[in-house]
């Protein structure tokens, strides 16, 4: 799969664009705060219909500006397809297929998959368990549309029964019931799906960081759940009293933890900032396989913004070498400095563009 044309209008602080795309590598140069990162996260937006920095849609509306609207036109195993999404201040935004719109969004999730890699990785390692679930979501979603299904479910069932822990007066044990229920059912389809996706995923990792490491070090990833105890109903039960002190739900797969080991230490506590980076890095670049071997039988595009930044010389280099190399497809690619990027272009047959970024302006070198 590749992106032929990208079309953006009012997105962030880009005012305007149409670029031309090479169907290998593109890259994008300018200093920070210029515009380079939001115009890979306008791509991102067109896979997942959301922004990776902003949760609230209408807040990619460039300031100023009562609407905004991206348009890719792609190449996807030979046939043509143009999404677009746009929307209106303080109005929903409009998810369209070759100018289609689709009756429920999720449908459109998998049909352009997509692994972006960029320094808000950082939070995989140093935040909450919700940014390690949110890893294993993103790449299951894009190639088993049943998982985002029983997500969404799942998360429905969790929110009403967390409305119901809230009342001040005692609730109904029978409807409360049904959806614990629910979560049961739902969660333990999500555990068996995360459990045989991490299950294969660790030795595709592993490689990947020992390849950049140069073999150093030794990692690993620790899948944690409830489901793990037992039968999840009877868990999730188990404490309906201190549930209902708390106010909230505090066992089910909304708790599912995925630990992350530097020589059987937790890396938040032992890595340096390159082994860290070189982590993170890794797992990217491990999604990116997994999805291409599972996904929707095409090659993912792949993002790279900014990570050459806190590596040595060496793990840059195993980088470049990496997705420099045949296993990789359309790469989008921004960086501070010119010199890293051409590094990445002399390994290439010459299928590249370059464009410069400035003030949310872009142009072609």
């Amino acid at each position: 799969m590749i992106i032929k044309k990208l079309t953006i209008l009012n997105y962030r602080n880009i005012a305007e664009a149409e670029l031309e795309l090479s169907p290998k590598i593109n890259c994008f140069v300018g200093r920070n705060g210029e515009g380079k990162t939001n115009v890979l996260d306008s791509i991102y937006f067109l896979s997942f219909t959301k922004s990776t920095a902003n949760s609230v849609d209408s807040m990619n509306i460039r300031h100023g500006e009562e609407m905004m609207m991206v348009q890719g036109v792609y190449d996807l195993n030979g046939v043509e397809e143009e999404i677009s999404i746009g929307m209106k201040a303080h109005q929903k935004k409009h998810v369209k297929r070759n100018k289609k719109e689709y009756k429920r969004i999720v449908e459109h999730i998998g049909l352009l998959p997509l692994i972006i890699a960029s320094p808000n990785d950082s939070t995989l390692i140093s935040g909450g368990s919700d940014e390690r679930r949110r890893l294993m979501d993103i790449v299951i979603s894009q190639y088993d549309p049943e998982y985002m299904n029983a997500l969404i479910s799942y998360n429905k069932a969790l929110q009403q029964r967390n409305a119901m822990l809230k009342e001040e007066e005692e609730p109904n044990i029978d409807i409360m019931t049904v959806y614990e229920e629910m979560m049961a059912e739902y969660g333990e389809r999500i555990y068996e799906k995360r459990k045989t996706f991490i299950e294969e995923f660790i030795p595709v990792f592993q490689h990947f960081y020992q390849i950049i490491s140069g073999g150093n070090e030794k990692v690993s990833l620790n899948y944690i759940s409830h489901c793990q105890r037992g039968n999840l109903l009877d868990v999730i039960q188990r404490d309906r009293a201190k549930d209902r002190i708390m106010g909230y739900s505090l066992h089910g797969i909304h708790k599912d933890e995925l630990e992350m080991n530097l020589d059987g230490y937790p890396i938040k506590r032992e890595g340096s900032q390159g082994q860290n980076k070189t982590y993170l890095i890794s797992l990217k670049l491990a999604q990116f396989d997994f999805l291409k071997r599972t996904g929707s039988n095409t090659v993912p595009l792949l993002l790279l913004d900014d990570i050459f930044d806190k590596l040595d010389a060496h793990r840059v280099e195993q980088i470049i070498n990496l997705v420099s190399g045949d296993s990789f497809g359309q790469i989008f690619v921004t960086d501070t400095n010119r010199e890293n990027l051409d590094k990445i272009l002399e390994r290439t047959n010459g299928d590249y563009k370059i464009f410069k970024v400035e003030s949310g302006n872009i142009s072609a070198y």
